[in-house]
């Protein structure tokens, strides 16, 4: 015992021998500026030498803990109602004072390239009215975090990143969909509004899952085959792209376009779990409201993209199980209309975040009339973030708002026709003209073009080519043409009737 005392002891001296390890130090998510969730403890965790005890102060409220054997320390404050700013006092052997902290609500905002596209835009890819919005985008109301990129093989327990005000200089360079989302929220419900961007262009949905989740589920070993199929191929990505830079000075010297090439994304941001250990786990400590998810396109390989409804089921029960927070509600943007080409099927990928509401606290943003066939990133983030909020509104906040486009519920064989029911269908109509979109099958599921007529809140589909319909589906394309909508003004989403979602 005396030994291991001993032994204790000189670890301890060997740690504080560098400063940085006998400091109290927090992890970057806890800094100046940031807003904490309202009206639940608030939870403050960091590092200091082992057996060292650390007080926290803020609002009148103290409390204490003391560093296990790795230095890892932990407690709660008491819950607060929306207000600020205040000090958070962290005391130790060094001090620590977090300025101008709000309380309020937080908002996790994750996907991929359309959540992460800034209120500058990008080359080829602009945002509507974008210098317009950053002259504006002083919001007190605001406070924005960008988490930077990284992967990792394992759970990491800090990112970097720093809590800023929302000024034209910050604005500029954060996702245009939160941002947009996050001040109609803080103007309507007067609370100070936390938005963290966690996003990387180009991933795939099961890089943000846990491998605890990944690996409890045998229905989703595919996404490690896909997986494997790609590191096979990186063996050759330097040869494929040399060849590619062959071929592209060739057209040039010919005085022709370069050629298209296949998309080759960075590998290690597409591995299982790569980006929730890397970018998700060190953020699970912190209070939130909700999340809020523009993600998959990435995922509509054809030979995949039958998988999305599960494995984005299993997105949201791995984070609602990792924040510990219960069933917070979890807001998603269905992917726009976008031309794309026979190596991808975004039908499949909207009818499988459609059939995801069936998950408890869910909502979805409809786009596929905003959308641009002819560029993968829209414009319009304004609409996005419009949608977003109205589904807060709706599913975090309590309000009676309509927040929904009319969704499929059933259809049924009506003589020779099919008769399609919708919940969110009030004051169903088609802009220009009759409904557009509709297809309907027999037992073969053999689709044909049909034509649509409006009935109260229902539509009834018909079609010459087909004497037996079974089945009807609506917008069924990459870039659908589609114009039914409710007397909300918000579009229906598209649709299959089909019980099993089709593989393309």
């Amino acid at each position: 015992m005396l030994f291991l005392m001993k032994l204790r002891n000189l670890v301890v001296l060997m740690l504080c021998a560098a400063p940085a390890w006998c400091d109290v130090r927090l992890p970057a998510i806890l800094g100046s500026h940031m807003v904490v969730q309202r009206d639940r403890p608030i939870h403050i965790w960091g590092w200091a030498a082992p057996g060292e005890k650390v007080i926290i102060a803020m609002h009148g409220a103290e409390r204490y803990a003391t560093a296990d054997d790795l230095g890892k320390w932990s407690l709660y404050l008491p819950p607060e109602p929306a207000g600020g700013p205040y000090q958070l006092d962290i005391t130790a052997t060094n001090h620590i004072i977090l300025d101008d902290i709000l309380i309020g609500d937080v908002w996790f905002a994750s996907g991929q390239s359309n959540m992460e596209m800034p209120l500058s835009g990008w080359p080829g890819a602009p945002l509507k009215n974008s210098a317009e919005e950053i002259a504006n985008a002083n919001n007190p109301n605001l406070r924005l975090l960008v988490v930077h990129q990284k992967t990792s093989e394992f759970p990491l327990q800090d990112v970097e990143g720093s809590w800023t005000l929302c000024t034209p200089e910050t604005a500029a360079h954060f996702s245009a969909a939160a941002y947009f989302f996050g001040r109609e929220i803080a103007a309507r419900e007067n609370v100070p509004v936390g938005l963290i961007d966690d996003t990387w262009g180009g991933t795939v949905v099961e890089a943000w899952i846990s491998l605890d989740s990944l690996s409890a589920d045998a229905s989703l070993m595919p996404a490690f085959a896909a997986r494997a199929q790609m590191m096979d191929r990186q063996a050759d990505v330097p040869a494929i792209t040399a060849k590619e830079q062959r071929e592209d000075e060739a057209a040039r010297k010919a005085g022709l376009p370069p050629q298209g090439h296949v998309w080759n994304p960075d590998p290690y941001s597409w591995g299982p779990a790569a980006l929730f250990n890397g970018m998700v786990a060190p953020c699970t400590g912190f209070g939130i409201k909700g999340a809020i998810w523009y993600q998959g396109e990435s995922n509509s390989r054809p030979g995949f993209a039958p998988m999305y409804e599960r494995l984005f089921s299993a997105l949201i029960a791995d984070w609602r199980t990792q924040w510990g927070e219960g069933d917070f509600p979890f807001l998603f943007v269905q992917i726009a209309n976008f031309t794309s080409g026979p190596t991808e099927s975004w039908a499949t990928i909207r009818e499988a975040q459609r059939r995801t509401l069936a998950v408890e606290r869910t909502g979805m943003a409809v786009t596929v009339d905003i959308g641009t066939p002819d560029n993968v990133h829209p414009p319009d983030k304004q609409t996005v973030g419009a949608r977003l909020a109205l589904a807060a509104r709706a599913l975090a906040y309590g309000e009676q708002v309509e927040y929904s486009g009319p969704l499929f519920r059933q259809a049924v064989p009506d003589e020779r026709s099919m008769r399609v029911w919708f919940d969110h269908a009030a004051g169903l109509t088609a802009k220009n003209g009759e409904p557009e979109g509709f297809e309907i099958a027999g037992d073969d599921h053999r689709f044909a073009r049909a034509e649509a007529r409006i009935d109260g809140d229902t539509v009834v589909v018909t079609s010459s080519r087909v004497g037996e319909p079974r089945y009807v589906r609506y917008g069924w394309a990459n870039a659908p043409v589609v114009n039914l909508y409710n007397s909300a003004g918000l579009p229906a989403s598209p649709f299959t009737s089909e019980k099993t979602i089709p593989a393309p």
